[in-house]
């Protein structure tokens, strides 16, 4: 598994931002990482001075939310969609589709028991858990 550092993954971002505004051709990968990027226009003027984006720190407690990690959960989020990883998880997002008229929103909202699932594995010092995830989709589709 890769488990990229703090500035390998803000770097991986910064790369494809770099990349594609000089015309050349992205990755897979980093193609699905320009599509997260344009629809998160509110990022694009940190994008565009990288020397800041790898120093700056964002803190949840002051209710700031850190860019490349929200950027992050979209790609990780994009591969669990295209393979349905886990099982399931295809059918919570085709529900928010549909009760949100909106495929981002519906994200968003698959992020959130994403980010949810492993700030817990974090914080308890666990694996990482599809049935804790599957469960937290459950949870907040409830309470919609």
């Amino acid at each position: 598994m890769y488990n990229p550092s703090r500035d390998q993954a803000r770097q991986f971002f910064l790369t494809v931002w770099k990349k594609q505004h000089q015309q050349v051709p992205l990755t897979p990968l980093e193609g699905m990482a320009w599509e997260i990027m344009r629809f998160h226009p509110e990022y694009h003027a940190l994008l565009d001075a990288p020397e800041r984006a790898l120093q700056q720190e964002w803190f949840p407690e002051q209710g700031e939310t850190n860019p490349f990690l929200h950027l992050g959960l979209h790609l990780a989020l994009e591969e669990q969609l295209a393979i349905d990883q886990p099982p399931g998880i295809v059918g919570y997002y085709q529900r928010w589709c549909q009760q949100l008229q909106d495929e981002h929103a519906a994200r968003h909202r698959l992020q959130e028991s994403l980010a949810e699932m492993i700030w817990s594995a974090q914080r308890n010092a666990t694996p990482i858990s599809s049935e804790h995830y599957l469960s937290l989709l459950e949870q907040a589709w409830q309470q919609r």
